[in-house]
């Protein structure tokens, strides 16, 4: 993969990260916390933690081929340190000060993760689609 693919695919995931974070916590807000708004301080916070997110999604890239086994394996890995990575960070600084607290944040980590997961797993399946086509193109075209 190209490094300018990969750019884009950590760009887009920083977004998507965000985005799912501010739109899971702006609804959990009107229904619990409906007076408390976004100070600067919180959004630049959920910047940082996005931009680190998306940054750690640098392991799952390999400049060769793996298997998909070995693929899950990173996935797994990547997940768990994400999850130890953001946690020791929250705690750090303060954003976590209980294990109730630190427990939301792991199921809030985890949503979005399955979220992003579950994009980056839609955007492949067109590519193999677009790949399968081209495939079959080209059968044809020799059958001819």
């Amino acid at each position: 993969m190209k490094r300018s693919e990969v750019a884009k695919d950590i760009i887009r995931d920083f977004l998507v990260i965000f985005a799912s974070i501010i739109i899971i916590i702006t609804v959990l807000r009107q229904i619990f916390m409906p007076e408390l708004a976004f100070d600067l301080t919180s959004i630049y916070t959920i910047m940082g933690f996005s931009l680190l997110g998306a940054l750690t999604g640098l392991m799952l890239y390999a400049p060769d081929e793996v298997s998909e086994q070995a693929m899950r394996v990173r996935i797994v890995i990547h997940f768990l340190l994400l999850e130890l990575l953001l946690i020791t960070l929250a705690s750090l600084i303060g954003v976590v000060a209980s294990v109730s607290a630190a427990l939301l944040l792991v199921l809030q980590i985890a949503v979005v993760y399955a979220i992003v997961r579950l994009l980056s797993y839609e955007k492949d399946k067109k590519e193999a689609e677009q790949i399968n086509e081209r495939l079959k193109a080209v059968k044809q075209d020799i059958r001819e």
